[in-house]
């Protein structure tokens, strides 16, 4: 642990700028040439599962879904940890910002974060929200303590590790302890309001949206790697945010004030809004720089999950009030490393619960802690089940109950592979970004509805022959293969994956029969 500090500082509600020079001052970071704050992570460059935990309490006793996602941690333990942390900080300087979770009146929570670092300060700045008056309604405040240079001791404070990430319902804690990668901090929050937006019958979900100029909002569903921060970002649509919303009726809005995007291959070319939003204010995690300080996306020596965090202010076209109207298009995308989803299928209300349930994907190496390098097929329900405390089905019924209400439409694009497996010597190439923002637009446009359309038996999928903007060469998965025999076996593959997968829920036989359907 780091040695006290005589006469310490409580530094309360600093500018950006102010955050900078103190981060800088303290050898917290450095400067890229763009002005963006340059962090290390050291050994944890993802999220710690393994670390992560939820108070036992009777407030959440019977609501949380336990398992090896939801880790319970015992109330006392609890206290003492948390009372262990507190005094260390109060011999040190920290950093207090008083911040929002969710732009919507009735649904924000107050937050007072505490952090021990500047840039963990900056970083909650950017990512939650700025109001213009603190906590009008007078609500409960929640409160986060993070100190990631505190040492856990697993037999005297009941952690896996050195490090923890602890969320008390009861209390409305949020303990952070010897944890340097930042996404801890907004991932535990989402937690939280994905715990308790529920009870209020409104749907939080893990999914970036915009808005086009007729006001039509679209929503993203989709686990990291798989396209939804890039997507969203879309020049010729207004952004809402890129990660995490609440569905209530009459409105979406966003959960955040920041978005937190991945920078692996990050071009101007292909993601022009991201990479104009990287400078001053902004925050470039575990990305290596050159002696010029130019940031090398390419390089993922020190991790295939580097990161950029920016305020939504760093986003030129963007919803101001955080907000819009329902969605007229749903979207689940995925990273299928098998090749063979098509670039976009048209989901009954059903095959939409199916394919929500599943959440599959392909998980990019190193966005969780002991994670394989590479992409790996996986299947995450609800497209974000690691920040999701309470059972599956409950967030499945809220969005097909949001859906058939207002009649959103559901679609399934696959932002990974085509022409053959992506996987070690496979054939296959990632569907061009280019070509999957025109899949996205015409989906959006609701113009894939009045297209012909071919059925895939064993994936159990509806695709349109022809999509407006691409060509007809990406349409069909099965003719984009060399070798067709080889196609059916990886899709036959695949569908047993998803069967196996959609056994672990209780779902009815209506939703199973419009999954993939697996021969012999």
């Amino acid at each position: 642990m780091s040695d006290t500090t005589p006469n310490p500082q409580e530094y309360v509600d600093l500018e950006p700028s102010q955050f900078v020079e103190e981060s800088l001052r303290r050898g917290e970071s450095s400067l890229t040439d763009t002005g963006a704050l340059l962090v290390t992570t050291g050994s944890r460059t993802g999220r710690s599962p393994a670390d992560r935990f939820v108070v036992r309490e009777h407030s959440c006793e019977d609501a949380v879904d336990w398992g090896s996602i939801n880790r319970p941690f015992d109330a006392e333990r609890f206290d003492a940890l948390w009372e262990r942390v507190e005094s260390y900080l109060a011999e040190r300087d920290r950093f207090v910002s008083h911040l929002h979770v969710g732009a919507h009146s009735d649904h924000y929570l107050p937050l007072q974060v505490t952090t021990q670092w500047a840039w963990h300060g900056l970083f909650g700045r950017n990512m939650f929200i700025r109001p213009d008056t603190y906590n009008p309604a007078n609500k409960p405040v929640w409160s986060i303590m993070n100190a990631p240079e505190f040492t856990c001791d697993p037999e005297r404070d009941g952690t896996n590790s050195d490090a923890t990430v602890i969320i008390n319902f009861g209390q409305r804690k949020i303990l952070i302890a010897g944890m340097h990668y930042g996404g801890e901090m907004k991932k535990s929050v989402f937690s939280v309001q994905n715990f308790l937006l529920p009870e209020k019958d409104v749907m939080s979900m893990h999914c970036s949206a915009n808005v086009g100029e007729d006001g039509d909002t679209t929503l993203f569903f989709g686990l990291s790697g798989t396209g939804k921060t890039t997507l969203s970002a879309d020049p010729d649509r207004y952004l809402i945010g890129d990660d995490e919303h609440g569905w209530t009726r009459g409105a979406v809005f966003n959960i955040e004030g920041g978005c937190y995007a991945k920078t692996i291959n990050l071009s101007q070319e292909n993601e022009p809004i991201i990479w104009d939003a990287i400078k001053f204010g902004a925050i470039v995690e575990n990305v290596v720089v050159d002696e010029q300080r130019h940031a090398d996306y390419c390089d993922t020596s020190l991790t295939e999950n580097g990161r950029c965090c920016y305020p939504l202010v760093h986003v030129p076209k963007r919803v101001v009030e955080n907000q819009s109207g329902e969605p007229k298009c749903v979207i689940f995308l995925t990273c299928d490393v098998s090749g063979v989803l098509p670039p976009v299928s048209i989901l009954s209300k059903e095959a939409a619960a199916f394919h929500f349930l599943s959440g599959y994907t392909a998980r990019v190496g190193s966005t969780e802690v002991g994670a394989k390098a590479g992409i790996h097929p996986t299947f995450s329900a609800c497209f974000g089940a690691p920040f999701m405390p309470r059972p599956a089905g409950e967030y499945a019924e809220l969005l097909m109950k949001r859906i058939e209400e207002f009649g959103s439409q559901v679609y399934l694009i696959n932002t990974g592979w085509t022409g053959g497996s992506g996987a070690q010597g496979g054939t296959g190439q990632r569907f061009p970004i280019p070509v999957t923002r025109a899949v996205v637009t015409a989906a959006e446009s609701g113009a894939l509805l009045s297209m012909p359309t071919e059925h895939l038996d064993i994936l159990n999928l509806d695709f349109p022959t022809s999509i407006p903007g691409v060509d007809d060469k990406f349409a069909n998965p099965r003719a984009s293969w060399a070798d067709q025999a080889a196609y059916d076996e990886q899709a036959n593959k695949l569908a047993q994956l998803f069967q196996n997968n959609i056994g672990n829920f209780d779902v009815s036989a209506a939703i199973i029969a419009a999954g993939p359907q697996p021969r012999g």
